[in-house]
């Protein structure tokens, strides 16, 4: 009997996938769990509405972050940081700072995460970062660290 798994289960397949599995165990453990319902006409549709809709949404998310990719390569950020008489940063720039710089003067959300830094910032100057938008799409920016 083929049936679509509606959540997770181990040893048998992930959500919204198609699978075939014994009567027995679909009637008697998957439909009375709520874990499948059966592969008919009207689920099958419902399914595909909704990868349909899924793929969309990636679409617009995709298209979003290639727009924010394009606006970093334009922006030059300037982070002010306390610093030493030979050019040495005291603690560093993090990612966090460069998210909030990013917010508060170009209104840019980016999580703290996604801002790709090895190690933080400690010299002056300027410096390439890049930030990972979505999944194939990146962005760089160069931030410019001066002291106060």
């Amino acid at each position: 009997m083929k049936v679509i798994l509606l959540d997770n289960i181990k040893g048998v397949g992930k959500k919204d996938e198609i699978i075939n599995a014994s009567d027995g165990y679909a009637r008697n453990f998957l439909f009375p769990k709520k874990l499948a319902v059966e592969a008919n006409a009207e689920n099958l549709t419902k399914l595909k509405g909704k990868q349909d809709s899924a793929s969309h949404k990636k679409e617009v998310e995709k298209e979003e972050a290639k727009k924010i990719a394009e606006k970093l390569k334009t922006i030059r950020p300037k982070l002010k940081v306390k610093a030493g008489e030979n050019g040495k940063v005291f603690g560093g720039v993090t990612a966090k700072d460069i998210a909030d710089v990013l917010e508060k003067e170009y209104s840019i959300k980016i999580d703290k995460k996604k801002i790709d830094l090895k190690e933080n910032i400690k010299v002056l100057g300027t410096a390439n970062v890049n930030v990972k938008l979505f999944e194939g799409v990146t962005g760089e920016i160069k931030i410019d660290v001066i002291s106060e």
